[in-house]
């Protein structure tokens, strides 16, 4: 998908909090093989990177555009490279995502997939954005479904294929995981408007949609801000954005 880096940092702070509690789960140990799913462009990697003294870590996403700003980020200990997360290769001691697997489809065989790439006595830490029951996701597959944009589509509708915090919980149980721990966190945003709630999913969930919309994107953006705008008058806007965090280690 042509991610749009710059876009997407209009709400860094917002988006990274998570991260520091996801950061908050990995056991800091030394020399280890490390992966971040989803990388994107990169400083947050170095952050994780720079907490695991001596070891050896990976950032990979599919876009080129976040790849291209994560270069800057290289040292001797961290590398960049394009790759598909839900065909991950190799054996690592941390399995690191901060909200990048909910790009990946069905996650019931997901899950299990990357566990197994764990080496004994690994790591997993997820976080994935579970809001796609908000409003605001709601208002864009309802545009998504009128007449004139449906055509354009094709018919395509993006569902999030994240899962509750009681199936995450189950997968790695099943996985035979250590040490779960799996919850749901509301992070309270307060954005200037509707307007910049339309702003944060045009960074994100909008992407696939605008893809196939070629000319007709701009067309798709205003008739979501209007309904936005109806949905959520108030200025400034509250926006409790919820995200599941999840971590299990393999056992020796």
């Amino acid at each position: 998908m042509p991610w749009n880096p710059d876009l997407y940092h209009k709400f860094q702070s917002e988006r990274s909090a998570p991260f520091y509690d996801l950061l908050a789960l990995v056991e800091a140990r030394a020399n280890l093989e490390v992966v971040d799913l989803g990388c994107g462009t990169g400083e947050l990697t170095r952050q994780l990177a720079d907490r695991l003294p001596n070891s050896r870590v990976t950032g990979l996403d599919s876009s080129p555009q976040m790849l291209d700003k994560a270069a800057s980020f290289t040292t001797p200990g961290l590398v960049f490279q394009p790759g598909d997360q839900s065909t991950l290769t190799g054996k690592w001691d941390l399995i690191f995502s901060n909200a990048a697997l909910q790009w990946s489809e069905n996650h019931a065989e997901l899950i299990p997939y990357l566990f197994d790439k764990l080496n004994p006595g690994g790591q997993i830490a997820v976080q994935v954005p579970s809001n796609h029951n908000h409003i605001s996701h709601q208002i864009y597959r309802e545009t998504a479904e009128e007449d004139m944009f449906k055509f354009i589509l094709q018919g395509f509708q993006r569902y999030s294929p994240v899962l509750t915090i009681d199936n995450y919980a189950r997968i790695l149980f099943d996985c035979g995981a250590e040490r779960i721990v799996v919850f749901e966190k509301i992070y309270p945003h307060v954005l200037e408007n509707a307007d910049a709630v339309v702003d944060w999913l045009s960074g994100t969930a909008l992407v696939p949609y605008f893809e196939r919309l070629g000319n007709y994107k701009d067309e798709f953006v205003k008739s979501i801000r209007e309904k936005m705008r109806a949905a959520m008058p108030d200025s400034p806007v509250f926006y409790p954005f919820r995200r599941i965090l999840f971590s299990a280690r393999k056992p020796r």
